[in-house]
């Protein structure tokens, strides 16, 4: 089994993002000058039996590396020329190995050739050492302090003794990513114009969806998703009729008939990780009710007012405050509110949250909910350009909510769009998709004069 085989080379190529994940890396080390910071991506994860789920890179290590490989562990550590980095990865498990074809998981006979120590330095541009030196490298640096990026492999965690200040590498991270560079932008941009691809597959979808339901609207959207990307950036939520008023209603195994409206919130993931995080609104007939278009143009008003309030050196919450005062002002016309606007949004009272539920936005990038672990001083604190968010309103009346009229039970929408902040405002990435009524009705009569998306049903 081990003889009489040719090479089988990895790509040949480099990086694309090297030269950016070079400069974060040396921002890294120069923020903890005098440490060695040891950033493992973690390893592949059982789904169940001897079967494992796709791996997918640890946020921060991909940031530092690009790198895709499982098991592979960055390590900074401070040097007289600055910052040095080293990229662990382990020994190919190729032809010249028996592992070739008794190991399931790691054989290249099994899952494809892998890029081995050479391979990796060429590709990323960064020293790289075989994985299995790691623990002697480690236990050579005497006496200088090692942080460690813990919870994504074990093995490496029990290496190194537990520090209280481990826990400042992932907020540190999650700081520095709060601002994205050129290559990230474009990534993010790139995976929004995948997405809206797939909205434009899944409307197409819909006469076969009203058949069969929300899984096809969820498997159209997800071909997309890999046939472009890399993947969906989160479970897709395809939410048709009062499925609408369920937050995370990631089942989508629910009706789609014609006179509901159907919500889908769902984004592609790039080959580069990064994730686009978008939700349109639209009835399934290709037309909006009065309900349901007075509902929908109240979102639409906060969705505005919130993507008006982003700009360089307002709080974060600038697009949530000025979103949920429309949506409470207009939950007051229509009646449900019974409260004027002013007491309705007291700190104490948030009485529109009954029928809003949520925040308006959160980051985006290589996460879907993007830089967690930054202080909230920092993440809440005022936007700088650089800076990606999601403006989200959305008002969602449970079918069996009493407060609200009949007409509107059971309608549920939400309107989502991924916003640059740049120099001067704000730039709505995905304003490809239409998103006043008007405009989402003639999108989707245009795209049925093309003829339905053939699934071979």
């Amino acid at each position: 089994m081990t003889a009489n085989w040719d090479v089988a080379a990895a790509s040949s190529d480099v990086h694309p993002a090297n030269s950016f994940s070079a400069a974060r890396r040396k921002k890294l080390g120069e923020h903890f000058t005098g440490k060695t910071l040891v950033i493992p991506t973690g390893t592949p994860k059982v789904r169940a039996n001897d079967t494992d789920y796709r791996f997918r890179a640890g946020t921060d290590f991909f940031y530092l590396t690009g790198c895709s490989e499982p098991d592979a562990v960055l390590v900074i550590a401070p040097s007289a020329a600055g910052p040095r980095s080293t990229l662990y990865v382990p020994h190919r498990r190729d032809h010249h190995t028996h592992e070739f074809f008794t190991d399931a998981r790691y054989g290249e006979l099994w899952v494809g050739p892998r890029r081995g120590v050479g391979e990796a330095a060429s590709f990323y541009e960064i020293e790289s050492a075989p994985l299995e030196y790691l623990e002697k490298d480690l236990a050579s640096l005497g006496a200088t302090q090692v942080l460690t990026l813990r919870g994504f492999d074990a093995t490496i965690d029990s290496l190194v003794e537990a520090n209280v200040a481990d826990e400042q590498i992932a907020i540190t991270l999650s700081e520095h990513r709060l601002v994205k560079d050129d290559f990230e932008i474009a990534q993010l941009q790139m995976a929004i114009e995948y997405t809206v691809r797939g909205f434009e597959d899944v409307v197409r979808a819909l006469p076969v969806a009203e058949g069969r339901g929300e899984r096809v609207i969820e498997g159209v959207f997800n071909l997309r998703a890999r046939v472009e990307g890399n993947d969906v950036g989160y479970d897709t939520i395809a939410a048709s009729g009062s499925h609408a008023t369920i937050l995370h209603w990631t089942r989508n195994d629910g009706a789609v008939r014609r006179g509901d409206m159907l919500l889908l919130d769902a984004g592609v993931e790039c080959q580069n990780l990064y994730t686009a995080d978008v939700t349109r609104t639209m009835p399934v007939s290709g037309t909006f009710s009065p309900a349901q278009r007075r509902i929908y143009e109240l979102v639409l008003r906060a969705q505005e007012a919130g993507i008006g309030a982003v700009k360089p050196g307002v709080p974060f919450m600038a697009a949530n405050d000025a979103a949920m005062r429309v949506l409470a002002e207009g939950l007051h016309e229509l009646g449900i509110l019974k409260e004027d606007p002013e007491t309705a949004l007291r700190r104490d009272r948030q009485l529109h949250r009954r029928y809003t539920l949520h925040g308006v936005s959160h980051m985006l990038g290589i996460d879907v909910h993007d830089c967690a672990n930054a202080r909230n001083e920092q993440y809440l604190g005022d936007l700088f350009e650089g800076y990606v968010l999601t403006v989200e309103p959305g008002l969602y009346f449970q079918a069996n909510d009493l407060t609200v009229p009949e007409e509107y039970r059971g309608i549920g929408v939400r309107i989502e769009d991924d916003v640059l902040v740049t120099k001067t405002g704000a730039k709505n990435l995905s304003a490809a998709l239409p998103r006043s009524p008007d405009g989402v009705e003639a999108w989707m009569a245009e795209l049925w004069s093309r003829g339905p998306v053939d699934l071979g049903l």
